[in-house]
């Protein structure tokens, strides 16, 4: 089964730069606004708002300079280049997602035991103000964030602060009309533990590719049957699948070939570097080629015999 991750769509940097640019200033002006209104109001919520919106500043600025860094070419200490630097950012803006999100919670519980007066007009319409900035940021990163796992990180950073903003000034609304000030801790909770549940089910993506593990819905089954399947192959074993960044598997195996193939070995290795790139999407592979009568009859498939093992 093809195993396509190039169906997204490309900004040039410059100009996806600029979009991250223009999203840290928003969220910047926001923070501080946001701060200072839920200060004067005495909400929570509006706070709660705010340190999230700082921590996407923050995010923005790790994801800004991780694309800078990202398009270095590979040199003689980083063989394989920087571009795993965005998987790096992409783990450090989930993992703040998560510190954030509990700290609102064990502020939210602490405030249902003493829920304090809050101004519900400034909440309404600071959130209002920052309903439109977290939806233009979302907005600004939505295209660049399907094939990035730095950018995704960002996207749902936004989209998370826009949702809020509209807890929030619900939370104002009912404050208003029916002085419910234990709303503003409760919607705090909430908030934060829809930051949580994001985070969660993003986490793992940056952590996988930095463990090296294979690529999200590639089955290692199928690529092994492909290239024991592949003509003149007698065997393959010692497969490493793995992936330089989100979007580009990589493979390791050493192919075991028979002793009247060893004429066409050049061609065996053009059809079976072919067959990766066309049927698995992996356009980087490194393939060691054994005769079959010198190869260790107990070659694990996957992974490698550890050093001090027999051979």
């Amino acid at each position: 089964m093809p195993h396509d991750h190039h169906d997204h769509a490309h900004l040039d940097p410059k100009s996806g730069d600029r979009r991250v640019a223009v999203a840290i200033w928003a969220n910047g002006l926001l923070t501080v606004a946001q701060i200072v209104g839920g200060l004067l109001s005495g909400s929570l919520a509006l706070i709660a708002d705010a340190l999230h919106n700082f921590s996407d500043m923050a995010a923005l600025l790790i994801a800004f300079a991780a694309r800078k860094i990202a398009r270095r070419p590979a040199d003689a200490r980083m063989t394989f280049g920087y571009r795993r630097i965005e998987t790096v950012a992409a783990l450090i803006n989930y993992t703040t997602l998560i510190i954030v999100g509990l700290y609102l919670i064990y502020e939210g519980v602490m405030r249902l035991f003493e829920p304090p007066e809050v101004q519900g007009w400034t909440v309404v319409i600071l959130a209002g103000i920052a309903l439109v900035i977290d939806a233009l940021t979302a907005a600004l990163t939505w295209s660049m964030q399907k094939g990035s796992q730095n950018i995704r990180a960002l996207f749902l950073h936004n989209l998370s602060d826009a949702l809020s903003s509209v807890a929030v000034i619900v939370g104002g609304a009912l404050i208003i009309l029916y002085d419910m000030a234990w709303v503003d801790p409760v919607i705090t909770i909430g908030i934060a533990l829809y930051i949580l549940g994001l985070a969660a089910r993003e986490f793992l993506g940056p952590v996988r590719t930095l463990m090296l593990g294979i690529p999200d819905g590639m089955d290692p089954t199928a690529v092994v049957a492909a290239l024991r399947a592949a003509e003149g192959v007698e065997d393959v074993h010692h497969v490493h699948l793995w992936q330089l960044d989100e979007n580009a598997p990589a493979l390791d195996a050493h192919i075991v070939l028979a002793e009247d193939q060893w004429a066409r070995v050049e061609t065996i290795k053009a059809n079976v570097k072919a067959m990766l790139t066309h049927e698995f999407g992996i356009g980087h592979s490194t393939l060691e080629f054994e005769n079959d009568g010198a190869c260790h009859a107990e070659a694990p498939t996957f992974g490698h015999i550890r050093r001090g093992e027999v051979t």
